[in-house]
């Protein structure tokens, strides 16, 4: 009776992001100033953060991925990332989920992070 509920076919593997929240760009640059110690450049470049989600009250969800499951930095990096977003004023809380659904592939890299890291 309590079966997991499927997602629906058609629904987006990744939950958009509040892109019209006036806090989206500065959270979206704090992200930018974070970077993956293995790679030089930044992880919202590299496609690991999937979403982020702002509620009315300013409170940040992070929904985020790393470049592997081994990753060394795996317990460290979602407090970089909420190190960086929580000084920004008028947010009130931050929180960073890690998933592995949907896999991090190089698909997901920015144009510029192609760039810097010669794919392109």
């Amino acid at each position: 009776m309590n079966q997991p509920m499927e997602p629906l076919e058609g629904a987006p593997l990744i939950a958009p992001s509040s892109t019209d929240h006036p806090l989206y760009d500065q959270i979206v640059e704090a992200c930018r100033s974070v970077y993956d110690p293995e790679i030089p450049v930044n992880i919202y470049e590299l496609g690991l953060v999937y979403t982020i989600d702002i509620s009315a009250e300013n409170e940040v969800r992070i929904i985020m991925t790393l470049t592997a499951p081994g990753c060394p930095v795996a317990g460290e990096m979602p407090g970089w990332i909420a190190d960086a977003i929580e000084p920004i004023a008028g947010v009130k809380q931050v929180d960073v989920e890690l998933t592995w659904e949907p896999p991090w592939g190089m698909d997901m890299m920015s144009d510029e992070a192609r760039l810097e890291l010669g794919f392109m």
